[in-house]
């Protein structure tokens, strides 16, 4: 126990002194990890509101509309009604008046609200509005309630859901693309500079290898010293992410873009999840580069 205590501060110990010893280096890495961890951050931030977007978006249009022609008895409106709901996939079925639907369009004019007080016959329709248990569900269902009488239109905004869902996708996976190729290009840029202390300590690694020592006692040093790259690249690209991030969605929250700020992950949520993701990474990028660079030099 003793041994494995005095192997791990032997470690820490060598790790700042190689970060040290290469400081301008250590510094350009540094920088390097801290700018890369940033764009995936930017990324992230990118894939997660789109992520968010797209689902809201689903709930929002997770719905069809059937409305109902003008010369319906209450009767044969609660008969549809019950039609509807005994549909496999129907979650919920709720009334519309041609009241509450006018009176639901004056408060999304806001201020132009007024401009519809002048309106001598309300022009909407009554309506069901059915709320789908899953989008896997609408093609029957949309086919099953086109069978009933008294329909006017049944509004389904399956298109717009489905190009929303396509777009989003493909976001998803470019971000994940570029994602991939930037971590690749800072563990190229950590393995270089680590490589650099390796190669300073070549003979000592030699002789280390020729009297027994293990390659993980010969590599944990070089790892404490990207781990100590990543952590501190990371750190900067949390803190300035996280400022960027709670800037943004503030000015949106007190502006007139409030509206979007529905479909943004709130700050809170956004800065630990990412917080999490870029220290993970950060430290990861750290020690796969520092174990990379040192393969070669582990071949005596």
């Amino acid at each position: 126990m003793a041994m494995k205590t005095r192997t791990i501060i032997y470690s820490i110990k060598q790790g700042i002194k190689g970060s040290w010893r290469n400081r301008m280096m250590s510094i350009a890495s540094i920088t390097s990890i801290a700018s890369v961890l940033m764009i995936l951050g930017i990324v992230f931030m990118i894939v997660i509101n789109i992520n968010s977007f797209s689902e809201i978006t689903k709930g929002q249009f997770d719905t069809i509309q059937l409305d109902l022609e003008d010369d319906l008895s209450d009767g044969d409106m609660q008969n549809i009604g019950k039609s509807v709901k005994s549909i496999d996939g129907v979650k919920s079925v709720y009334f519309l008046s041609k009241e509450k639907a006018l009176d639901n369009m004056k408060k999304k004019w806001g201020e132009n609200g007024y401009l519809l007080e002048g309106l001598q016959k309300n022009p909407l329709p009554n309506s069901y509005v059915v709320e789908l248990m899953d989008m896997r569900y609408a093609d029957e269902v949309v086919k099953r309630v086109k069978g009933l009488q008294g329909l006017e239109e049944v509004r389904y905004y399956k298109d717009l859901v489905e190009k929303i869902l396509k777009i989003t996708d493909f976001i998803r996976l470019a971000g994940l693309i570029v994602i991939g190729v930037l971590i690749l290009i800072s563990m190229f840029v950590v393995a270089n500079t680590i490589k650099l202390t390796v190669i300073a300590r070549k003979k000592e690694i030699g002789i280390m290898k020729y009297v027994g020592a293990t390659n993980w006692f010969i590599r944990c040093p070089f790892m404490i010293e990207g781990m100590i790259l990543g952590v501190m690249g990371s750190a900067i690209a949390i803190g300035v992410i996280s400022f960027g991030y709670k800037y943004v969605f503030d000015l949106i929250t007190q502006k007139v873009y409030v509206m979007i700020a529905v479909y943004m992950v709130p700050a809170p949520v956004f800065i630990k999840s990412i917080a999490i993701i870029i220290a993970v990474l950060g430290i990861g990028i750290g020690v796969l580069g520092s174990i990379i660079s040192m393969r070669k030099f582990l071949r005596v």
